[in-house]
C-alpha cells in the first residue's frame, strides 16, 4: 500500500501544525498533492484505467477547491503551499 499511516503523520508533520493534527488546509492539499501524483504515475502505466482517471479528476477539484479556500482566507499561507509543494510553475 502507498499510503501508510507513517507517510501520512509524515506529510501532516511537515505540512501541518503537528502529526495529528489533519483538519489543516495545508496538510489536507499536500495530501491530495501526493495521491495525485500517485494516480499520475498508475496511468502513465495503465492508461485504461477509467476508474482511477475519474479518481483523479475528483481529487483535483477537491484539491483547487482547498487552494481556492485558502487563498480567500489567508493569501500568505496559500502561496508558502504552492511554492513549497510545487504546485504552479
Amino acid at each position: 500500500m502507498y499510503l501508510t499511516k507513517e507517510v501520512k503523520e509524515g506529510i501532516f508533520e511537515k505540512h501541518g501544525k503537528s502529526k495529528s493534527d489533519t483538519g489543516t488546509a495545508e496538510g489536507q492539499i499536500a495530501l491530495f498533492s501526493h495521491r495525485i501524483n500517485h494516480l499520475s504515475d498508475h496511468l502513465k502505466s495503465n492508461r485504461k484505467d477509467y476508474n482511477t482517471e475519474r479518481s483523479l479528476v475528483k481529487l483535483v477539484g477537491k484539491r483547487r477547491s482547498l487552494l481556492d479556500y485558502l487563498k480567500a482566507k489567508d493569501i500568505l499561507r496559500y502561496r508558502a503551499i504552492v511554492k513549497e509543494l510545487g504546485l504552479r510553475k
